[in-house]
């Protein structure tokens, strides 16, 4: 299965993307046909991928909004790829799946959604379906999907102060700190048009979210940062500014 690689807002109606991994064949068709029918009886559209392996999954982590992941599986098992999936997506819904019971306060340490017991039950997999799409739906964001270290992930808009350009390398400046991928500045600019974004100088896409205040030199963060704004571009960052705290509850 092949999925678009997307930006935008996830809407309300919008394709629940859901992967299943288990080592054994059977059980990963097994659990990926009931998905499907309980999905289907709840008219929620969804896609599902199936994986033999961790790494596999780790490879395609960024395409997934909910994944089902078996703990014992060979190689790589569950527990260490939900680690992993953690590190590199930490937002991503999990629910293990297990025919033991005994692994279930060590899913606790990767903050799992819920622990499913083989064999599965219907009743119980549909409102876990359920509960896991409201939960998805309510922490609905605008978000970019880029590529950092051969892996997908989404970056959610609303965390950047602000990017900042070094050739085609760009540093992502978020609330939690600093990271680095690279895309073309033309890519990532069509990308952000209409997000609240204004490229106030040659180095630097700053989220107006963050702004608290400017002058004719520089716009100053909430946290005290301060960004510089081109001559040419002030006049136009003052418009971007100001319509942007008209939309946003601003008192003008």
């Amino acid at each position: 299965m092949v999925q678009c690689e997307f930006q935008g807002k996830e809407e309300e109606k919008a394709m629940i993307s859901i992967a299943v991994c288990d080592d054994e064949l059977l059980e990963c068709l097994n659990i990926s046909a009931k998905i499907q029918e309980c999905m289907e009886e709840m008219g929620i559209p969804c896609s599902i991928e199936r994986f033999q392996s961790g790494k596999a999954l780790l490879e395609s982590l960024g395409r997934f909004d909910l994944i089902f992941l078996d703990i014992l599986m060979e190689g790589m098992d569950g527990m260490e790829t939900a680690r992993r999936c953690r590190e590199l997506a930490y937002e991503k819904i999990l629910v293990f799946l297990s025919s033991s019971r005994k692994y279930v306060f060590q899913a606790y340490d990767v903050e799992a959604f819920h622990y499913l017991v083989k064999p599965v039950d219907q009743e119980k997999l549909k409102n876990i379906l359920k509960r896991a799409t409201e939960k998805e739906r309510e922490f609905s964001r605008d978000y970019i999907v880029i590529s950092r270290e051969r892996q997908k992930r989404k970056l959610f808009l609303d965390t950047v102060r602000y990017f900042e350009i070094r050739g085609r390398q760009i540093d992502v400046h978020e609330e939690k700190g600093i990271f680095t991928y690279y895309e073309q500045i033309g890519i990532l600019e069509k990308q952000l048009e209409g997000k609240g974004f204004f490229r106030c100088h040659k180095s630097y896409l700053l989220n107006l979210k963050y702004v608290e205040g400017y002058n004719r030199q520089e716009a100053i963060l909430d946290n005290g940062e301060r960004i510089i704004i081109a001559k040419r571009r002030y006049e136009e960052f003052c418009q971007a500014i100001l319509a942007y705290m008209r939309e946003n509850g601003g008192i003008l």
